[in-house]
């Protein structure tokens, strides 16, 4: 089975199960925290990335 298989494969119970454990492992005040961590780490890449890229850039000129 390949990877693209197993994310087709995923429904609807099995992602209501999910939220469910992560419900009752963090509560519902932890995960706005969880959240908003998550948020600012993929804003840290993606400025990290592009400042790598504009590096790149400049020393191919």
């Amino acid at each position: 089975m390949t990877i693209a298989n197993i994310f087709l494969a995923i429904g609807p119970w099995q992602i209501a199960i999910v939220v469910l454990v992560v419900l009752l492992l963090f509560g519902g005040k932890k995960i706005p925290e969880l959240m908003r961590g998550l948020g600012s780490g993929i804003k840290e890449f993606k400025d990290a990335s592009k400042e790598d890229d504009s590096t790149d850039d400049s020393k191919k000129e």
